[in-house]
Order: C-alpha cells, then sequence, then structure tokens
C-alpha cells in the first residue's frame, strides 16, 4: 500500500497523526543512494515533517521544515512538507553508515549529533517565515522533536518514528505522533503512556497489522473517533524545475558561466532535495539578466533582476563587507 497518514482523537483529549511512510522512504532512499544509517535518519525526519505539518500549519500553501545542524558524520539533516502529503528532504552526507549500537539498532544519534534543532514555518503566500529551536539532545529524531513541542509549542506529546531495513532496502517505515488536548485528563495521559510502553517498537507493529490497527492498539482503553473518512495519500516530492536549475546558475559569475559554455557547452545543476539532475545547455545561459549586483570584494551574488534577495541592506557578506543595494 502506499505512503499514507490518518488521524483521530482518542478520550476527551488526545489528538492522535499517523502515518505509514515505508514507500515515500524507500523513494528518498533510492533518490539520493543514501547508506542504512543515512537512510534511517532521513526516513525519520521525513515522517516527522509530515506529522508536525498537522500540527503547526493552518494553511494548505504553508510548509513546515524540520533542520538538524549537528555536528555529527551525517552533517546536518532537513525536512520540509506540507498538508497536501508533499515531503523532500536530504542528508550533508547520504553515505554515512555507522557501527551498530550495543542493542543492535542503527546509530541515528551518533551520526546526528549534537547541535541545533531548528523548525521554520513557512506561511503562504508572502508571509514571514517563522523559527524557533532548541538543542539536540538525542539526535534520534523522535525524542528531540517530542522535546522541541514540550518547550517550544507547550504540548506535552509521544513521538514514535522509526524505519526498519533489512540490508539497504526499507522494509517498514512510519510515525505516531500523540498531544495531550486541554481537555486531556490524567486518566488519559496515564493510559498514552501504558499504552505506547505496551506497543513496543513502531515498526514491528507495522509489519505486523496496518496503520489503523496500530492506531486502535496506542488508543487502547479510550474511545477512538478517526477523523480522516479517506487517508491523506504522501508522497515525496520536490518542487525543483528546469527554470529553477537555470536561476542556481545565476550565482557563478559571468566568467565562471562562459567556462562552463566553453568547456563543457553546458552545465550539469543536481538538486540536492531529491537529488534530480538537469541538463543546462549553454544556449540558455542568455536567459540569466545581467542585470545584478556582486560583492566588489570577493564577487558573492547580492541581488539579480527576477530573483527573491537573498540578502538585505546593511547585512554582512560572507566576507565581511556590508551590503549596498539599489532601492
Amino acid at each position: 500500500m502506499s505512503s499514507h497518514l490518518i488521524r483521530g482523537l482518542a478520550g476527551d483529549g488526545i489528538r492522535i497523526i499517523a502515518a505509514d511512510t515505508t514507500q515515500l522512504v524507500k523513494d528518498a532512499r533510492e533518490r539520493h543512494s543514501s547508506a542504512p544509517t543515512a537512510t534511517a535518519a532521513l526516513g525519520r525526519t521525513l515522517t516527522a515533517a509530515l506529522l508536525l505539518s498537522h500540527v503547526v500549519l493552518k494553511d494548505s500553501r504553508d510548509r513546515v521544515t524540520i533542520r538538524f545542524r549537528g555536528d555529527g558524520p551525517l552533517g546536518g539533516m532537513i525536512a520540509d512538507a506540507g498538508l497536501d502529503g508533499s515531503v523532500r528532504g536530504y542528508v550533508g552526507d547520504p553515505d554515512v553508515h555507522l557501527p551498530l549500537r550495543e542493542d543492535g539498532k542503527l546509530d541515528v544519534g551518533g551520526a546526528v549529533g549534537q547541535g541545533e534543532l531548528e523548525i521554520i514555518r513557512s506561511h503562504a503566500p508572502h508571509g514571514d517565515p517563522y523559527s524557533s529551536s532548541v538543542d539536540i539532545v538525542t539526535g534520534e529524531v523522535a525524542e528531540d522533536i517530542a522535546i522541541y513541542l514540550a518547550m517550544s509549542e507547550q504540548i506535552r506529546s509521544a513521538v514514535l518514528l522509526g524505519v526498519y531495513l533489512e540490508g539497504n532496502n526499507v522494509v517498514k517505515a512510519g510515525g505516531v505522533l500523540m498531544q495531550a488536548l486541554p481537555d486531556a485528563t490524567d486518566e488519559e495521559l496515564g493510559q498514552v503512556e501504558e499504552n505506547v510502553f505496551g506497543l513496543g517498537q513502531l515498526t514491528e507493529a507495522l509489519r505486523s497489522g496496518t496503520l489503523l490497527e496500530v492506531v486502535n492498539r496506542l488508543s487502547s482503553g479510550m474511545k477512538l473517533d478517526i477523523l480522516t473518512k479517506d487517508a491523506l495519500p504522501l508522497r515525496f516530492a520536490c518542487r525543483c524545475s528546469d527554470g529553477k536549475a537555470l536561476d542556481s546558475l545565476a550565482y557563478f559569475t559571468p566568467e565562471e558561466r562562459q567556462e562552463m559554455i566553453d568547456e563543457d557547452g553546458g552545465a550539469e545543476v543536481v538538486c540536492h532535495w531529491c537529488g534530480q539532475k538537469r541538463w543546462v545547455p549553454g544556449e540558455r545561459f542568455a536567459e540569466i539578466s545581467a542585470n545584478e549586483i556582486r560583492c566588489p570584494d570577493c564577487g558573492t551574488l547580492w541581488y539579480r533582476e527576477g530573483q527573491a534577495r537573498t540578502v538585505r541592506e546593511n547585512e554582512t557578506c560572507s566576507c565581511g563587507r556590508t551590503v549596498t543595494l539599489p532601492a
């Protein structure tokens, strides 16, 4: 069955958001040719972004981004999701595979390391993004997301995430987010804790039953109302395009672009979000506007006609020079 998400309400105040993300994590692994530890880390984060989208977003055009800036060999990790069921993401080094932990599980925490977890909400159509961050505590993703929700959103949450692999093949992946709403009782909170403990490993539960059956187990002892009439389809989907590939070449200087034309007749652009490769022929380079402003010291692009500004007046360039832009 394709990846999908369901929402429900257990008792009087326990919100449940659950997703089977097996197929989309398979897609992500194939796109990035990732090793097992990197696959597990990315799969958990992709799933977490989809679950979070149903907590922190209101508009179908909004997006939520999870960014792990850890000091581990993974070199950072990011996932971006929306209420439409689409998600994309990547890790800094997809070849990372560490020795198994003492308990025989993949060492995702060791791959991520210590650092900062940032959650960014981008609001449609042109609202400024809002971000907040917490320290990475375990690097295992689920625990860090739960801590973020408790600290930044003031919501008690249980977060279950898992990716089960055989060799480097994704067998099962998914996640569940359970949250205490204002009407939740102490008895319901205790029941949730008991049910989560009794479930064991999420991927084992998903391998032996459907997503709905897992949700029923997690809501045992409480009335369960499924709020999604039809499960929401989920998919790994990027927003890259030929036009964006061309736009990315604008960050190279005119001299560098001419060198690409002279030596190769164009340029291959690889999307870091999804691994898609696109060839941009040299004749299309002429479509890049020459109306641009670059740093006089280091050549960094500050402004180009037709592109959103990535720097602002009086900000500091990477070389230390103060940015000066036209009105």
